[in-house]
């Protein structure tokens, strides 16, 4: 991202397309778009929905709405305008020829938040193959990534920036190319997951809406210092650390990039990899905003994102994988609002309501994962050799040893009987050993 866009004041725009169905309503769509837009540091110079009877091929507002944007740019010296939806290359160009000003469509934004968020080589695999999937179309747009080394992927860059013609046989192989790498990290992925599986550190994966309040929880029972702002998508690249849980000695707490309404079919399955450590994961904690009037809308959703990844059979059907809602900003919600959300919480055992901010209910959250980790667990009274540090090692490593006491054994020298609480798949482990 170019200084000049971090400071850039943009006209957003939220078509409103009579006969169209939305998840959200308009006002909704409009904050959400001008939240992405202050993600990359756009200043909102005017923010409004713009009702559309038919959709124009040319330019998708109709020519009087063109006047009055044209205006409106003008009038709130706005240099972008972006719009909460998808523009043909067509349209895209015609606008930006009517307002003489950059314009970027729901897609565009989102891929430059990609492009400024994605931190490691995978994460810039992923945002780079979405990115050329877009440009395929557009290339008569600057793309300046391939010098770059950070930042966005020169949507909004100015043309003093160099530029890469380029036409599409490159942009295919390119995307070919990096087809092919990120097949090699997927497999690496996996790689790393059967290893986790044999270790066994159960996986904890915290996913939601973007904004949720996810990465502040992850800091909240890991201690790290992941980016956490009140941003949308403040988080792309899955995050993993170490936490430890009562009865449980290790976990490994996995926080993945927020999910978002009409994510365009070309990011989706570009982040496919990226979300697969949902897939793997022993507990999945759903965090939801309930102080964001759409919350139920965000977990239809999310819902349905999950059952997109095979996590769940259909919506509203069962999940292979346990999972925890985590009600989380308790500490913006009002005394009614507090209230009404206890009494919906009572009635449900698969619900912990929190603060991520001020630690309110984390206690109740760290001890409800512990019971849904060790669930089926019993305890084993077993004696070992005082020689057998190995074993003795792994017990404490992944059991919980409520006892354990050193006796002089009968003729076979020295030993240790231990308490210990195991869960099946512990116990099935530590007798292979």
């Amino acid at each position: 991202m170019g200084e000049v866009t971090r400071g850039a004041r943009a006209l957003v725009l939220c078509p409103d397309i009579r006969g169209q169905s939305y998840e959200f309503d308009a006002q909704e769509r409009l904050a959400e778009a001008c939240g992405l837009a202050e993600a990359i540091g756009v200043v909102l110079g005017e923010a409004r929905i713009v009702p559309i009877r038919s959709i124009r091929p040319a330019t998708l507002f109709g020519s009087g709405q063109v006047k009055d944007l044209q205006a409106a740019c003008e009038q709130f010296d706005c240099e972008l305008v972006i719009v909460d939806g998808a523009l043909s290359p067509i349209q895209q160009r015609n606008l930006e020829n009517e307002f003489k000003r950059k314009v970027i469509d729901r897609t565009g934004l989102i891929l430059e938040i990609f492009g400024e968020r994605a931190a490691t080589a995978e994460g810039r695999l992923q945002v780079e193959l979405a990115h050329l999937d877009y440009q395929q179309s557009r290339l008569v747009r600057s793309w300046t990534h391939l010098e770059r080394q950070r930042g966005g992927f020169g949507f909004l860059g100015g043309p003093g920036e160099t530029q890469i013609e380029a036409d599409r046989r490159m942009i295919r192989q390119r995307m070919s190319r990096l087809r092919k790498e990120l097949e090699q990290v997927r497999k690496t992925r996996g790689l790393h997951r059967a290893r986790r599986g044999r270790a066994p550190w159960p996986v904890i994966a915290l996913v939601g809406y973007t904004n949720a309040g996810k990465s502040t929880l992850f800091n909240r029972l890991s201690g790290a210092e992941v980016m956490a702002e009140d941003l949308l998508f403040a988080t792309l690249d899955p995050t993993m650390r170490a936490i430890a849980l009562p009865g449980v000695e290790k976990a490994i707490l996995s926080d993945t990039v927020g999910f978002i309404s009409d994510l365009p079919t070309q990011l989706v399955a570009a982040f496919r990899a990226t979300l697969e450590e949902v897939t793997a994961a022993d507990v999945i904690v759903h965090v939801r905003d309930m102080s964001n009037p759409s919350h139920a809308a965000q977990d239809k959703q999310v819902r349905a994102v999950l059952a997109d990844l095979g996590v769940i059979d259909g919506e509203d059907g069962e999940s292979r994988i346990p999972i925890l809602e985590c009600w989380n900003k308790s500490d913006l919600l009002d005394s009614v609002l507090t209230e009404e959300m206890q009494s919906a919480a009572v009635t449900r055992d698969d619900v912990v309501i929190v603060s991520a901010l001020s630690g309110e209910g984390i206690d109740e959250l760290v001890e409800r994962l512990s019971e849904m980790l060790t669930v089926g667990a019993q305890t084993y009274h077993i004696s070992l050799p005082v020689s057998d540090g190995r074993r003795l090692a792994w017990l404490h490593a992944h059991g919980e040893i409520l006892a354990e006491e050193e006796s002089q054994g009968n003729g076979e020298g020295p030993s240790r009987k231990l308490l210990v609480r195991l869960n099946p798949k512990e116990w099935g482990q530590y007798q292979n050993l």
